[in-house]
């Protein structure tokens, strides 16, 4: 069974687009049909694409200023929006299906297969659920500092399921990482209005100021 399946009742009628279809057809039916392909050299090729990320980041951090990250984090957004419209394109919500079992199965879906990871999923309460990454592919390559990086992508899908009419009223928070030092990345989604702003937009913001203080002194110590 796959890692991304859920025991519950609501699972099997949720349902769900998969990113990038066409070339995920081919992966499955021309390559990973093969005997002579490993398919774990797919974590290097898409480490090497994170680490890219990173680099490209940091580099117009410390060249551009504010103007170059604002640039890399409109371009990771978009991505993240093109994501999530695949994934909610024409899905209806099923009947009978909670808010709080909505939220859960997203995530699941953002966590498991746009991210390739390990959870441990829980429905806490009709306004909260949480989950576990048990497994990151990015773990054992990116720092704590370099996941803010990720945070962009998952602003763009969260905008773009907002779009479709789903967790419009919910709001996403992470207790832990393991990138710094944790046993697993810990998030919650909780139902809060978002008049004031969103949590996680403004931890993001907080982060890219803290970046821009980094690459400044880098700077000047090259000087």
């Amino acid at each position: 069974m796959a890692h991304y399946h859920r025991q519950e009742r609501g699972w099997d009628e949720f349902g769900f687009n998969w990113p990038y279809a066409e070339g995920l057809r081919r992966l499955r039916e021309e390559v990973l049909s093969r005997e002579d392909f490993d398919p774990a050299v797919l974590w290097i090729w898409g480490t090497m694409q994170a680490r890219a990320v990173v680099r490209i980041l940091e580099e117009c951090e410390a060249s551009l200023g504010e103007q170059g990250q604002a640039a890399v984090a409109r371009a990771l957004v978009d991505v993240g929006r093109e994501i999530g419209r695949q994934i909610a394109e024409g899905v209806e919500v099923p009947e009978g299906l909670s808010e709080a079992e909505l939220a859960s199965f997203c995530a699941t879906v953002i966590n498991c297969i746009v991210y390739a990871s390990l959870e441990r999923p829980s429905i806490d309460a009709e306004d909260r659920v949480s989950f576990e990454i048990l497994w990151c592919p990015h773990q054992d390559v990116y720092t704590a500092f370099d996941c803010r990086v990720q945070r962009y992508l998952v602003q763009g899908m969260l905008e773009a399921l907002e779009e479709r009419g789903l967790l419009g009223d919910w709001q996403v928070r992470f207790t832990s990482t393991i990138p710094a030092g944790a046993l697993t990345c810990r998030f919650e989604l909780y139902r809060a209005p978002k008049e004031g702003g969103s949590d996680w937009e403004e931890y993001t913001r907080a982060l890219e100021r803290k970046a821009l203080e980094i690459a400044s002194k880098k700077g000047k110590r090259g000087e």
